[in-house]
């Protein structure tokens, strides 16, 4: 069921939704696929992971799951958790395949940073994989500092940690 709504621009609707709004299940299925295709283990195995953190953890007062529909459908979307008195944690930062290069990811970074500011956040925590380049570049890109040696091979680091002030 989802839990609220507010109106984007460009036909696109953003909307909060709990982790097993059916209207998340694309987020959740695709990134399965994703990250199975890019680091091993079976979609099924792949979502347990996704889901292992508590799903009250992604809602108010301290959370929020937040989709981006277009038409109805999940394009993309992102939520975020509390990490710690000052900290929101990004996690599960997604846009549908036939809908990438369209600037989504961007605009959900922005509406999760607006809100964990009206949440009382100061800062945003986050880690991407070593295998997914795209994220890594929309990080640096939106002002997130890297938390490691950009100069060093990925695959060595292993989980890419990054900190934004707010």
């Amino acid at each position: 069921m989802s839990t609220g709504s507010s109106t984007g621009t460009a036909g696109l609707v953003v909307r909060t939704a709990a982790v097993d709004d059916p209207l998340a299940r694309p987020l959740f299925d695709d990134l399965a696929r994703e990250y199975g295709t890019r680091y091993g283990g079976t979609p099924e195995q792949v979502r347990e992971e996704l889901l292992r953190h508590p799903a009250e953890e992604f809602a108010a007062p301290g959370g929020v799951l937040l989709l981006l529909l277009e038409d109805g459908a999940a394009v993309a979307g992102g939520a975020y958790r509390r990490y710690d008195a000052d900290t929101a944690e990004l996690k599960r930062i997604w846009t549908h395949p036939a809908h990438r290069r369209r600037g989504l990811a961007r605009r959900v970074l922005e509406e999760l940073e607006r809100r964990a500011v009206a949440a009382g956040y100061h800062r945003l925590f986050l880690t991407t994989g070593p295998r997914q380049p795209e994220a890594r570049e929309l990080y640096l890109r939106t002002g997130f500092r890297p938390l490691f040696d950009l100069a060093a091979d990925p695959e060595t680091i292993g989980p890419l940690p990054f900190t934004k002030d707010l």
